[in-house]
């Protein structure tokens, strides 16, 4: 590394409790709240659980301090900074990191739009009886003129809080959303362990083992497609932040605080949805749909409530809108950041012209679920694992120096450098290319299988 590849970001974060609370909240996200239990509920309970724990652990946290050294020992945007560390045959690298975050934050948007709808509707209506009325509430609000006005408005949110930058806008927001979204988690929380049938929920999900599930490709995938979703590794987004950190942050304690307020966002929003699904019959219904669990199972079991339920179900779904736009504004931040710094574009320019784009991009994904699926599983999995691992093959073998050298100089200890060092080219690469081929292959199965 020398000084003279180092860009120059006009702006800071105010502090590190800022910069850590904003790439939490780029980690936290309805992945936590949407996938987790949707995933760990097809994938045997604890053996997914345990998975996921090991592949956040062993092989994401060392790809995530990876990416936090590209983005501030280059100081470029997710665009130019592996051209800055590893010369001109690395910019496809870049060009994934602005595929994977427009993809994601297209679809994204259209969730949140469906999030903030059921949010509205929990403080405005009675909760559907039943499932087919949570069915038909929501086959309204995922499609046509309530899912495109929903997507729109989030997006306009989302770009709102970036236009305002980095210290006005993002680190704003994450002060107070951060610390409010572990409230209502807790509270959540607590109110669920006293639901009749909580302990039957935490048996039948998060403490049900079933060894065969490990070796299982779905678990597998589903297990590497959790964690680098909800982690946020392999899409840009915590480069981005990164390029705005001093020299003086402790970038290894930064990512581990990261880790460990995301893996406990997804442990506690479980703790909330199983004994929820156990007490009000609704297995079935959460393990065979993606967006069963959030949208039809928990509106439908809260409605048994009554007033009581309609207040948990507001509180549930303002947490969810929270997580979601904390990481979409870290998504649009991605081509944002790469716009200023590589055509040298005003952040409001940048931003309004993404936004448009990605508005244009999610309308498919408004006007059909099976879409926002297949987008999901495309962007939101294979395209962030390749992501993570070019970024490992990157930082860990191709320009190690780099990695040494910044963690050295931000008085990270020898011994804890060579040992991320280590573990970033002989557990990440392997372990991420073993994921990304069987992610991959189970996907090619699944699509092949859907088309006949």
């Amino acid at each position: 590394m020398t000084s003279g590849d180092r860009g120059h970001p006009p702006e800071q974060w105010g502090s590190s409790l800022g910069f850590v609370l904003a790439a939490a909240g780029s980690a936290v996200g309805l992945g936590n709240l949407w996938g987790f239990a949707y995933r760990a509920s097809q994938g045997g309970g604890a053996a997914f659980v345990v998975l996921y724990l090991l592949i956040v652990a062993v092989v994401c946290l060392p790809v995530l301090v990876a990416e936090m050294v590209l983005g501030r020992s280059t100081g470029h945007a997710p665009l130019l900074a592996p051209i800055t560390a590893g010369g001109r045959r690395w910019a496809p690298l870049g060009w994934l990191f602005m595929a994977a975050a427009i993809g994601i934050l297209s679809y994204y948007a259209v969730l949140m739009g469906w999030t903030g709808r059921s949010l509205i509707h929990a403080l405005s209506a009675p909760l559907p009886a039943d499932i087919p009325a949570a069915e038909r509430f929501f086959a309204g609000i995922s499609s046509g003129g309530d899912a495109v006005l929903g997507h729109l408005i989030s997006l306009a949110l989302t770009g709102v809080v970036v236009a305002a930058g980095i210290k006005a806008g993002i680190e704003r927001l994450t002060r107070w959303a951060m610390p409010l979204l572990f409230l209502l988690l807790l509270a959540l929380v607590i109110w669920a362990a006293f639901l009749p049938g909580a302990h039957e929920g935490y048996n039948g999900f998060l403490l049900r083992w079933d060894a065969s599930k490990l070796t299982d490709l779905t678990t597998i995938r589903n297990a590497f497609t959790q964690a680098f979703f909800s982690i946020g590794t392999g899409i840009g987004a915590i480069l981005a932040y990164s390029t705005y950190l001093n020299r003086r942050s402790g970038i290894p304690g930064e990512a581990v605080a990261v880790v460990g307020m995301d893996t406990a966002v997804g442990l506690m929003a479980g703790c909330i949805t199983f004994p929820l699904v156990a007490s009000f019959g609704l297995v079935d219904v959460v393990s065979s749909s993606t967006v069963g669990t959030l949208f039809i199972s928990l509106p439908t079991g809260l409605a048994s409530l009554g007033g009581a339920g309609r207040v948990v179900a507001a509180l549930f779904f303002l947490l969810a809108y929270v997580a979601a736009i904390t990481s979409s504004v870290s998504l649009l931040e991605v081509p944002v950041s790469s716009l200023m710094d590589r055509l040298g574009w005003s952040r409001s320019r940048s931003v309004w012209l993404m936004v448009l784009l990605i508005a244009v991009i999610g309308l498919p994904s408004c006007l059909d679920v099976a879409v926002l699926e297949r987008m999901d599983a495309l962007f939101g999995g294979v395209c962030l694992i390749a992501g993570g691992l070019l970024l490992a093959l990157l930082l860990g073998w191709q320009v190690p120096d780099r990695f040494r050298t910044d963690l050295l100089e931000s008085g990270s200890s020898p011994d804890l450098v060579r040992l991320l060092r280590w573990a970033l080219r002989w557990i990440s690469v392997p372990a991420i290319s073993l994921g990304l081929l069987i992610s991959i292959i189970d996907l090619a199965k699944s699509w092949s299988g859907a088309g006949a």
